[in-house]
């Protein structure tokens, strides 16, 4: 609410007899004195006044009681105007305690004395967002009106504030006149987005399960009851402060909640793995929420037009019924209140992505603040495509055992088919090439219809599932029905499947997933004479739009595939048919026909297998011949010495030796889990990426993965065990932590538990030593999943956001070290020091009260903000520390002064400071007598090194890479003539030139942090 809208509530006429009780009546006099009368001398409160902080109080509900009783929207919620009241009185109580003239307050402004006031009495704790915003514009208009007073009520003021006191009044007419002539600026605004988020809520609050739609039953589902949460993975580097161990992990959070962390996320996923149906969620939940306003823009339908639109056409290029007040989407996207949901960057050809791209960066540079989630396959854009933009990659992860399970349960109440679902949960858990399928909430919608259909039958192999689901949704369906042809053409299943399949092949060949009805009706029209039906073009188009199941009108004069799976298979089997195996594998290297591929060597007769295989193979692209791999699944016959060709020149990439190669393998799919070797014959680093294709894969096949991962169990490396332990959330907890976590080799192993279940599968294994908590649970339940407290010697809480004192972990009467990772809760740290710690890390806890009591610490990193103040007066002066890291935070306010204190100090890691680093910090350094190990975690330019004294004592030296420091690499080596070692952070990255940094250090050995 802006001062002139809340003017609206309270016109100068209500508040200024308000506001001129608050000052006593009689002036300073004719302003011929030398000094004008102080602010606190004018107060009409305090000893002697006419009015008490009572009447204060009384006065300022006053005004707010006239705020929420005018006409039109309340300000805001009822509940808090005693409280938004209590709080304004005491800003204006604060006029007493400043120490200024009527002269300087008026020359200060209105907002800068509300500023002034602020400052006295802050907002108070608790207040909603818009009680807040109330206050301060309250505050503002209350000063505006002082001001005004002060300009009148003294002759000394009137005389040399005589253009000031113009135009005040001027202000405050404008402003009212400005009440009584304009309607509040967002009242259409808000009257049109009470109807588009309805509007939005109605159209997108349904999904369709295909097949569904049988007999009685259904064809659409509540979103808020179909709805199932998948998981999103992002693999991503945990670092830690340095000498302590950091990690490669896999972030696992529920898909839905992509964007609470990061404003912009590029969402990858397979074929039906419910990318859409959560964009239909995030536009639902966004919608019933009101914070923000969605649009859900399908990529496939926004390309027809040729030109992208602006956001004043968002709404009409979706085909939205509803006409927003002119530029109310660019206020919407200028204020950040915008959840943009684009879909679909896999459904547009590979040759419209960069002008997509280009078109996504305008908006986004033109409009920040906002929030962005763009969808697409996993492999139609490179990695990183948008990472330099500040997207944050995830990929829709396949559903595991229990989600399956969960989506057969909630298919079957929707069907009404309750006495087929434990029949149909039995097959998925034992039939493996079944449940290889069951991996995306279309194929388990069409095995749930189909074996409902069957009653209890079902297909084996994905051919032999879509070729009974084009049966059942061609054929079975409107016979079993009763129905004949709705729009008069009679066409069997072969004749329908003829001209779908051509259809099929018009959009593989023009990278497109959809065509205008016009050219859908000239293909038809071209098939006719080629099939037995009656009708023309449009009749047969429309009764296969109608009855098919398989294609849809999602706009007018469009038409495309309910899903890309059913495109790309219908196109694989006419290109089949027709023999055109050169334009299949000409095609092998866009990213789009890769499953038409796959499906074509289904389709195909066993020499034309042989045809396919070879040809992708003789590319000699490791990507092709993953790509033939992968064919295998489909070729059930197929010439023996041609899948021995295959799995030879597989050979090359299995076992995967990197991190990158593991990715690559899994993208192979499930049958990789098969030819996966190991352990014997296998280096350590072979080992763990075997471990990590597994792990994949593991949540598209968790019961081959789990006997893959079973025999590494044993495995002596830690990087092997450390894979092992953090790939527990993708299979069943208990099960996991059995089968594999529970005989792992402990030493120096972390084992993370980010959930309840996990933390009550403790108690099925042998004690951990070290372990982290990840989330908010409260510490007494940590301490009661422990199997044997003594036992915990190294405890790591992150993201721990419970106000807490840690008083629970004193039951770890063993606990050598604690980490506390974004603790925010942890306000206080006194009851440490009942444990025996000898090390400990945390950053922004609320306060770090008690610290200078623990006297047995050897280790410390903090990176948190003080007081300003020494070292010596924040750390345990007495702990003998071997070890200290300061962060960018605690160097901002403390720097190193006092670091002397602690001559036992052997290493010293610092953060980039800032300020840098000065000359009388260095000089602390330099009185470290044992000072054996400096760590630089940040490019020199940042340490001002020419400050830097001699450190003769300091022998090993761990930095970044530097790129073009050769001016500060020369003064640091000078600095340290005592060096032995040098090691080079170079973040993963090859190719750093060794050599180069041994030029400056020729006394030391240079090595790197690579693995």
């Amino acid at each position: 609410m802006e001062p002139a809208v809340l003017g609206g509530k309270l016109a100068s006429s209500l508040i200024a007899p308000l506001v001129k009780r608050l000052f006593v009546a009689d002036g300073p006099g004719a302003g011929l004195v030398d000094r004008p009368v102080r602010l606190k001398d004018l107060v009409s409160w305090g000893e002697k006044r006419t009015l008490t902080e009572k009447d204060v109080h009384k006065l300022a509900g006053q005004l707010v009681a006239r705020a929420v009783d005018s006409p039109g929207e309340a300000p805001f919620p009822p509940d808090e105007q005693t409280a938004v009241a209590d709080a304004l009185a005491r800003r204006l109580l604060t006029l007493g305690d400043l120490d200024m003239d009527d002269v300087q307050a008026v020359r200060l402004g209105h907002r800068g004395l509300a500023r002034q006031l602020e400052h006295g009495a802050p907002t108070p704790p608790g207040l909603s967002t818009d009680s807040r915003y109330f206050l301060g514009n309250a505050t503002e208009w209350a000063c505006l009106q002082i001001l005004e007073f002060f300009t009148r009520r003294s002759t000394f003021v009137a005389r040399t504030l005589v253009e000031q006191t113009r135009t005040q009044a001027e202000l405050i007419a404008r402003v009212d006149e400005l009440i009584a002539r304009t309607p509040r600026p967002d009242a259409r605004d808000t009257t049109f987005e009470r109807r588009y988020l309805a509007y939005l809520a109605e159209r997108h609050n349904h999904i369709t399960i295909y097949g569904i739609d049988l007999r009685d039953s259904p064809d659409r589902w509540p979103l808020e009851v179909a709805y199932l949460s998948l998981e999103a993975t992002a693999t991503e580097e945990h670092a830690l402060p340095e000498g302590h161990p950091g990690a490669r992990y896999d972030l696992q959070l529920p898909a839905e909640e992509a964007l609470v962390s990061h404003d912009r996320v590029l969402l990858r996923g397979d074929a039906g793995s419910g990318k859409t149906t959560l964009v239909q969620w995030l536009a639902v939940t966004a919608a019933a929420d009101g914070d923000r306003i969605p649009y859900v823009l399908p990529l496939r339908t926004l390309i027809r037009t040729g030109q992208l639109p602006s956001p004043a056409h968002f709404l009409t290029a979706v085909g939205c019924p509803h006409t927003p007040p002119e530029g109310w989407a660019e206020r919407v996207l200028t204020t950040g209140r915008a959840l943009i949901l684009v879909d679909g960057l896999d459904e547009i050809p590979s040759a419209d992505r960069h002008r997509t791209r280009d078109w996504l960066l305008s908006l986004i540079g033109a409009f920040p603040g906002n929030r962005w989630l763009l969808t697409s396959r996993p492999t139609a854009v490179r990695p990183d495509w948008l990472a330099t933009e500040g997207f944050r990659e995830l990929t829709l992860a396949p559903m595991r055992r229990p989600e399956v399970k969960t989506f057969v349960e909630r298919w079957h109440t929707a069907a009404e088919a309750p006495e087929y679902e434990a029949p149909l949960l039995d097959s998925l858990h034992t039939k493996r090439d079944l449940a290889r399928l069951a991996t995306n909430p279309l194929m388990c919608g069409l095995i749930c219809a189909l074996h409902r259909e069957r009653r209890g039958y079902l297909p084996t192999g994905r051919k032999e599932l879509y070729d009974a689901a084009l049966t059942m949704l061609l054929a079975r369906r409107d016979r079993e029905r009763g129905m004949g042809a709705l729009e008069g053409a009679e066409l069997g299943e072969e004749a329908q499947l003829e001209i779908l399949q051509r259809l099929a092949y018009a959009l593989v060949l023009s990278g497109r997933t959809e065509m205008d009805l016009e050219t859908a009706e000239g293909i038809v029209e071209r098939c006719l004479p080629t099939v037995a039906g009656h009708g023309d073009a449009r009749t047969v188009l429309q009764d296969l739009l109608l009855r098919s199941g398989l294609l849809r009108q999602p706009a007018d004069g469009v038409v495309d595939f309910v899903h890309r799976t059913f495109q790309d298979y219908l196109g694989a089997r006419y290109a089949v048919e027709e023999g055109h195996l050169d334009v299949l594998t000409s095609h092998a290297d866009d990213t789009q026909w890769e499953d038409v591929i796959r499906m074509a060597v289904a389709h195909a007769r066993p020499r034309e297998r042989v045809v396919l295989l070879r040809q992708l193979l003789a590319r000699e692209e490791p990507r092709l011949t993953l790509l033939a791999l992968a064919c295998l699944e489909h070729a059930t016959a197929l010439d023996p010495v041609v899948r021995a060709e295959v799995e030879s020149r597989s050979a090359a990439l299995i076992p995967p030796r990197t991190t990158a190669d593991a990715h690559t393998l899994a993208d192979a799919g499930p049958l990789v889990l098969e030819l996966l070797p190991g352990p014997e014959g296998l280096t350590a680093e072979e080992a763990r990426c075997v471990t990590e294709t597994a792990s994949i894969l593991g949540a598209q096949e968790p019961t081959g993965a789990l006997a893959v991962l079973r025999r590494f169990r044993d495995h002596p490396s830690f990087d092997v065990r450390r894979q092992l332990a953090g790939t527990w959330d993708r299979f069943d907890t208990t099960e996991y932590a059995v089968e594999v976590l529970d005989h792992l080799l402990r030493d120096g192993l972390f084992l993370r538990c980010a959930s309840p279940g996990q933390l009550a599968a403790l108690r099925v294994m042998r004690p951990w030593q070290r372990l982290t908590v990840n989330g908010s649970p409260d510490l007494s339940d940590v301490v009661a999943a422990v199997r044997d407290p003594d036992a915990l010697d190294l405890l790591s809480l992150e993201h721990h956001t419970r106000e807490s004192t840690l008083a629970e972990l004193a039951a770890f009467r063993n606990l050598r070290a604690l980490w506390l990772q974004d603790c925010f809760g942890v306000r206080d740290l006194t009851r440490l020091s009942e444990l025996p710690l000898t090390e400990l890390a945390f950053n922004r806890i609320t306060s770090p009260a008690g610290l200078s009591a623990l006297h047995g610490l050897t280790r410390l990193s903090l990176d948190q903000t003080f007081q300003d103040g020494h070292l010596s007066d924040l750390l345990p002066l007495d702990a003998p520390l071997e070890y200290l890291f300061l962060g960018q935070e605690t160097l901002a306010a403390a720097g190193l002064r006092g670091l002397e204190s602690w001559p036992t100090l052997t290493e010293l890691s610092l953060a980039r400071p800032s300020p840098t680093l000065s000359a009388t910090d260095w000089e602390q350094v330099a009185r470290l007598p044992v000072l054996r190990s400096l760590i630089l975690n940040a490019s020199l330019n940042h340490y001002a090194l020419e400050s830097m004294p001699e450190l003769p004592s300091v022998e090993t030296l761990r930095m970044p890479s530097q790129r073009k420091a050769d001016t500060y690499l020369r003064i640091l080596a000078s600095r340290l003539p005592g060096l032995r070692t040098v090691i080079l952070k170079t973040s993963g990255r090859r190719g750093v030139p060794l050599d180069t940094y041994a030029e400056f250090f020729p006394t030391a050995e240079v090595t790197d942090d690579r693995l």
